[in-house]
């Protein structure tokens, strides 16, 4: 196997992973009946406990380009768990906050999202994780923009 395919084939399977990984969450999110999506959640858990945050540092936090971020935060103000406040100082900018429900429906998520994630690391040794971190940190700091 040529270092090319090597590279394909690595690069395919870790691609293949994230979405898998992500997948599974969402189906465990509607076995739940979390009544949020896993990038919904996302936001939700970046603006706990503190929701000080800008939509642009929060598209940039979350990985969401701004039109995405832009619906995600439409829909969760529209189920009450987020409120927009506009900045004082600039009128084109707005403050994400969680509502009090927000802040409740992360709350009521965070054991059972800890366990939805758990299932991806069963039989994973210390190293394994240490060696993986490793691997990963390198392939994402060779693509640093």
């Amino acid at each position: 196997m040529s270092q090319e395919d090597i590279y394909s084939e690595y690069s395919f399977l870790l691609e293949k992973t994230s979405r898998r990984i992500k997948q599974y969450a969402q189906k465990k999110f509607t076995e739940f009946d979390f009544g949020v999506t896993v990038d919904q959640w996302m936001v939700l858990k970046q603006l706990y406990p503190s929701s000080n945050i800008n939509q642009s540092e929060l598209a940039e936090i979350t990985f969401k380009g701004t039109p995405t971020l832009t619906r995600i935060v439409d829909l969760l103000c529209a189920k009450g768990l987020t409120e927009r406040i506009v900045d004082c100082n600039d009128r084109r900018k707005c403050q994400v906050h969680l509502t009090a429900s927000g802040k409740r429906k992360v709350e009521e998520m965070k054991p059972k999202v800890s366990q939805i994630r758990k299932a991806a690391w069963n039989s994973l040794s210390r190293d394994d994780f240490e060696h993986f971190k490793h691997v990963l940190h390198t392939i994402y700091q060779n693509l640093a923009v």
